[in-house]
Order: structure tokens, then sequence, then C-alpha cells
């Protein structure tokens, strides 16, 4: 089961995927719509659609990153010493995880709560 489809994906990244993509893509969106529903499997429909196309394409990256990658908050070049260095807000390119706008978004995201299990013991 997926929220989104692989031509849904390839249309946010404004390029066509070749074959090998497209079969990775299919299992991205299949792993995601599992992380999604661990997460809130009673969110939305429509955002787990926008929350698994995101994951997806920033986990393949969308082709015009110019070699920063995906979801980067912090990045330095260097061009004779051959050196980079990119810091990821959450997770790591490459891998399928929810930043903080996909989680607000599956309604898990800046809650503060507690629970005590003594509660149900008091009539």
């Amino acid at each position: 089961m997926t929220y989104a489809t692989v031509e849904d994906v390839q249309a946010r990244m404004n390029r066509i995927m070749t074959t090998d993509e497209q079969a990775v893509c299919q299992t991205l969106l299949e792993d995601s719509a599992v992380i999604i529903d661990a997460y809130n499997a009673c969110a939305k429909e429509i955002n787990k659609y926008v929350v698994s196309c995101r994951m997806v394409v920033r986990a393949l990256g969308d082709g015009n990153e110019a070699g920063i990658p995906l979801g980067a908050t912090q990045g330095s070049m260097s061009a004779l010493g051959y050196t980079q260095s990119w810091t990821i807000g959450s997770g790591t390119a490459g891998e399928l995880y929810l930043n903080k706008l996909e989680k607000k978004l599956l309604g898990t995201g800046d809650r503060i709560g507690s629970y005590s299990p003594i509660e149900r013991l008091v009539p």
C-alpha cells in the first residue's frame, strides 16, 4: 500500500526518472507509508499523500541540488582541497525521515502531554 504513485513523485521532481529509479521509488513509497502509519494512521489522506511525496523526493534527490543534499541546513565547499561538508537537519541524505513540518501535517508534531497509569486505579 502506498499513499502516492511513482508518477506523483516524478512530477514533483521536475524530471523523468530512469527505470531503476522508478523501482527504487516504488519501494521507498511503500516504506514511507509504513513510517507514516507508525506516526499517525488516522491522518488525513491528502496529508499522507503530501508527506509521502516529500519523503521520497528528499531520499531520491530532485536532480537540482548541484551537489548539495536535499534537507541540508548548512554546508561548505572548497575547490582545490576537494572538501565538502554538510549538516542535515534531521535524518541523513538518502534516508526516509519525517521533518518537523511533516510531523505537524500528520498531527503528531509539537505535542506536550503526559500519561499516568495510576489515574486508572482511582475510582
